[in-house]
């Protein structure tokens, strides 16, 4: 029984190809706190910090096992027992178990490596796009909290630097105009290096080399 959690567009939660509401916002805030730190105790303090950061409910940290037992409902099986649960209280705090969970985050990293250790530029390529192919819009789209923020922008800067290596690829198997087309989308500092040196070979493959000078 496999539970899937995607982070790299709005959340989603699916169980055996059955997608599973996880609720409210906050409710999805809680989980997702729970699965960046699955197989641990998250304390009911970090959760509040989290989710709520320095504007926590009054009702401080009795609030949280309404959240835990909403989201139970939603994931546990009929008649599941406490410590059989996806999730699992422990001593101040609640533990996800890791077993019950995989995220597209972590298919994400592994299509990465796959890539970095490809023996070609066109195999290399093919993991790229299929690490690509997960991402669905800003990450943790809607997820309000600090650690959802802090975790956006982490996996921003994850599939950016994803997107920068597709290019790298692309132009290792001569497919410039296409890096050109791609680089007017991805928005960069006019003083970026790694950006600037992309622009400037695809110019050059492109015969444009007046251009690639000028950059």
């Amino acid at each position: 029984m496999g539970l899937r959690l995607a982070v790299l567009g709005p959340v989603r939660a699916v169980r055996d190809a059955t997608p599973v509401s996880l609720g409210p916002a906050r409710q999805q805030a809680v989980f997702v706190a729970l699965a960046l730190r699955a197989g641990r105790v998250v304390s009911r303090e970090q959760l509040l910090d989290g989710v709520w950061g320095e504007r926590p409910p009054p009702t401080g940290v009795k609030v949280m096992p309404s959240y835990v037992y909403g989201l139970r409902k939603r994931l546990d099986p009929p008649g599941t027992r406490p410590e059989e649960s996806v999730i699992r209280g422990e001593a101040g705090g609640y533990r996800l178990a890791e077993r019950q969970l995989i995220l597209d985050s972590d298919a994400l990293e592994l299509h990465a490596r796959e890539a970095r250790n490809a023996a070609n530029p066109a195999d290399a390529l093919a993991q790229l796009d299929r690490a690509l192919a997960l991402v669905h819009g800003d990450p943790l789209a809607g997820l309000p909290g600090p650690l959802a923020e802090a975790e956006r922008t982490r996996l921003r800067l994850r599939i950016r630097a994803i997107r920068v290596q597709r290019l790298e690829c692309l132009l290792g198997t001569g497919q410039f105009a296409e890096v050109l087309d791609q680089l007017t989308g991805l928005a960069a500092d006019p003083c970026d290096e790694q950006i600037t040196a992309l622009r400037v070979r695809a110019l050059h493959g492109t015969g444009r080399r007046a251009e690639a000078l000028h950059a």
